[in-house]
């Protein structure tokens, strides 16, 4: 049985029709390329224009006069480099709880069985449907006075790692995955004494470095592009992340080295998707199907 398409294979054999294809394919890609490309090629362009350039209108297509210090100036000026110390030590705290406590939860839910793990994973799910900003108000009073201990985690990387944990995509994409292991290699680790930590361990976490290198991932760029959150839970300036620093220090600051400072930012985001892009799509298409 032969799959249709818009283009016969008859058709697509003759010099036209190999003309025509290869004309619209060219048109798609390149439409596709200068949407996603075109505002990252201003950003970096406009970066190394200087202040009167960098505000015309209609903007320049290749930067007119090329100044490369404004990158040097921004890194100095804004203090990009204490910023940048604070956003890896909140990205890389936020991956270590989630990786500890979401795949403790998800293995749980998968493996474990407990009584009501349908019904805890069915509420967790429902909070996807919830937008985020309703959430921002009970989370700062949560974290103003935090329930039980009575204590105020605002200026503090507990107000950024803890509310990170609650991901209930992370732990569906868990759970998905290990729902995919095969029970008789649990069984058999089980019959030869191993207790449910150690086939989590030596067992399920070896063959889960795809979706776990996913979860990594997503933590790390969750807590980097996360703006809001860390500027009413982290008011004290030797103590925010590179997004809410660059906004707190950009009054004064010329346009230019503004844009160089953002180009600086999201370099470290737009490299992981670069390098670790195969990663992610293999990630999230494991445990799709079961074998």
């Amino acid at each position: 049985m032969s799959t249709r398409t818009l283009i016969s294979p008859a058709q697509l054999a003759k010099p036209r029709g190999k003309a025509l294809y290869r004309a619209v394919f060219t048109l798609v890609v390149g439409g596709f390329t200068l949407v996603f490309l075109g505002p990252l090629y201003w950003l970096v362009s406009s970066g190394f224009k200087d202040t009167q350039e960098v505000v015309r209108t209609p903007p320049t297509l290749v930067p007119g006069t090329f100044t490369p210090g404004n990158y040097s100036r921004a890194w100095e000026v804004m203090d990009l480099a204490g910023l940048l110390g604070n956003t890896l030590f909140y990205a890389f705290g936020a991956l270590a709880f989630q990786l500890v406590l979401d795949v403790a939860a998800a293995y749980s839910l998968s493996k474990l069985r407990p009584v009501f793990g349908k019904a805890v994973l069915g509420m967790m799910l429902a909070t996807l449907m919830i937008p985020a900003t309703v959430l921002v108000v009970p989370q700062y009073l949560t974290v103003l006075d935090v329930p039980v201990v009575e204590r105020n985690l605002l200026n503090t990387p507990w107000a950024i790692w803890l509310p990170s944990v609650t991901n209930a995509f992370n732990i569906f994409l868990l759970k998905r995955f290990f729902d995919s292991v095969p029970r008789e290699l649990l069984d058999a680790a089980a019959m030869d004494g191993a207790s449910p930590t150690r086939v989590l361990w030596s067992i399920v976490l070896p063959i889960s470095r795809p979706v776990l290198g996913v979860v990594s991932i997503f933590a790390i760029v969750g807590v980097w592009k996360d703006f809001l959150w860390p500027m009413l839970t982290l008011p004290d300036p030797a103590r925010q992340t590179l997004n809410v620093g660059i906004y707190s220090l950009s009054n004064g600051v010329p346009v230019n080295v503004l844009i160089a400072a953002l180009t600086i930012a999201s370099l470290p985001t737009l490299l992981i998707f670069l390098v670790f892009q195969r990663n992610i799509m293999s990630g999230l298409t494991a445990g799709g199907l079961k074998g």
